[in-house]
């Protein structure tokens, strides 16, 4: 007789799993989500109810279904998984096969390795089939609470350079920007002395631009 998994169990595993990955990668671990695990548990029985497979397989984006259960977010990713075994599984194993497959393709372990997002929801469901058929999804979330305001104010009497993540940007004298980001972005400034120093904005930091000697500039970093 086929052995059949404890499914709370398995999905417990993988978030522990999960976040031992993360931990070998010197990220911090994400906590579980109601919100996420909800929305995941609904995709799971569709997939298995369905017979479908994909992340649009309901029309819907990973980030929609999550927002449809509450989930007010800044991002939004997703992982799925189909495990088949005329043998079955043991709680664990299913478990291990599950995250070994996801951290062997590219997508689905760049999704593990994401820095920012800070929570999790797992759903593992068994899927209508002659043998142990098993779905998994898994939801990472960054919730609209860790949106990060910052401004730059250029007081520098001259066009100031900078690049924010991939983006160049030149800000002109007297000026003020003011960025809103789900996910912090480096910010370098081009300031005409030695290497620059990257910058991670925090929410709330203010950014003052002033000229410094020999056609330089400083950045004074204000905090609230």
């Amino acid at each position: 007789m086929a052995s059949l998994p404890d499914l709370p169990q398995t999905e417990i595993a993988i978030v522990e799993m999960t976040n031992a990955f993360r931990k070998e990668s010197k990220l911090a671990p994400l906590k579980p989500n109601a919100a996420l695990t909800v929305a995941a548990r609904a995709f799971a029985d569709y997939l298995g109810k369905s017979g479908k497979f994909a992340h649009e397989a309901d029309g819907r984006q990973p980030a929609q279904r999550a927002e449809a259960q509450g989930y007010r977010y800044c991002t939004v990713a997703e992982n799925l998984a189909l495990n088949l075994d005329s043998r079955g599984f043991e709680t664990r194993q299913l478990a291990r096969d599950v995250v070994e497959g996801w951290k062997a393709s590219p997508g689905h372990r760049a999704n593990m390795l994401r820095p920012h997002v800070t929570e999790m929801g797992v759903a593992v469901v068994r899927a209508p089939d002659r043998d142990p058929k098993f779905i998994s999804v898994q939801l990472f979330g960054r919730p609209e609470s860790l949106k990060v305001t910052f401004r730059i104010e250029n007081r520098a009497g001259a066009q100031v350079r900078y690049k924010l993540g991939e983006e160049a940007v030149s800000l002109p004298p007297r000026t003020i920007a003011t960025y809103t980001r789900c996910e912090p972005d480096k910010l370098i400034f081009e300031t005409g002395g030695p290497a620059a120093h990257p910058h991670e904005p925090r929410d709330g930091d203010r950014y003052v631009v002033r000229s410094a000697t020999g056609g330089a500039v400083a950045v004074d970093v204000e905090r609230k």
